[in-house]
């Protein structure tokens, strides 16, 4: 695995990563690990993937706290920082990973619920422990931050609208972040190879994948991606506050 971030560059520092016992939001743990973070690894129902990531970077020498949470509950959203405050006190780097809506028998609002209002649920949740200087990464998709000038496919069209959502309303926090000199980033990604989403995608429209990397030319795989989040986590804020990953010369901005 690269090491995108320098050894020690996070020393000291306390990065949560929601969503984070698999793919992108593990792999974005052990790279803030390898530069000293302690790090928060949080899961909806990956308990023993989430165990296994954390023994493995405490091997690194930093400490892990593993927290089940329902990121659209309250109440476990309210548990999941009342531990993660009294195992480390603060929050330096808080990123937004999880998201979905393509999962099969969650209710026709799931996907809003989850990538919107659960999105500004966390958001609200982890201000109270975050100081100046501190920073929150917003992970999305260019099929959804391009999805009000770029149609997308029919199978995704929900979750890329309801994650756009999310970013907007995250976006419309920006101001009373930079007050509080909380700093704030959008890291879009095209499709990533490997991922939950890639994987539905290509099973609901085969060939999905294939025509997609050849239209972009390469697709990021799960841990280059990761990597590019864990550095827009330290990397000067763009402008815009957005950082985008990979080719955009198939979307409208």
């Amino acid at each position: 695995m690269t090491q995108p971030l320098a050894p020690g560059s996070l020393a000291g520092k306390t990065a949560v990563v929601t969503g984070s016992s698999r793919g992108i939001g593990a792999d974005t743990v052990r790279y803030f690990a390898q530069a000293g973070a302690n790090v928060v690894i949080n899961y909806r129902n990956k308990a023993p993937r989430a165990q296994k990531l954390a023994n493995e970077v405490r091997e690194l020498g930093v400490e892990a706290l593993v927290v089940g949470a329902d990121l659209t509950d309250a109440d476990s959203l309210a548990a999941m920082f009342g531990e993660v405050e009294e195992a480390f006190g603060s929050v330096d780097i808080l990123v937004l990973n999880a998201s979905g809506g393509m999962e099969s028998g969650m209710g026709e609002d799931y996907a809003l619920t989850l990538n919107r209002d659960a999105q500004l649920a966390t958001l609200d949740a982890a201000t109270p422990l975050m100081a100046a200087g501190s920073r929150v990464v917003f992970v999305t998709s260019h099929q959804a931050h391009f999805i009000r000038t770029t149609p997308t496919m029919a199978e995704y069209e929900p979750v890329a609208l309801s994650k756009r959502a999310g970013e907007d309303a995250l976006r419309e926090r920006i101001p009373a972040l930079t007050e509080a000199g909380i700093e704030f980033v959008v890291v879009s990604g095209d499709m990533i190879e490997g991922t939950i989403t890639a994987t539905l995608l290509e099973r609901t429209n085969p060939g999905a994948i294939s025509s997609r990397r050849e239209e972009a030319g390469r697709l990021y795989n799960v841990s280059e991606f990761a990597a590019e989040i864990a550095q827009a986590a330290l990397d000067p804020i763009p402008a815009d506050n957005e950082r985008i990953v990979g080719d955009t010369s198939s979307f409208v901005s």
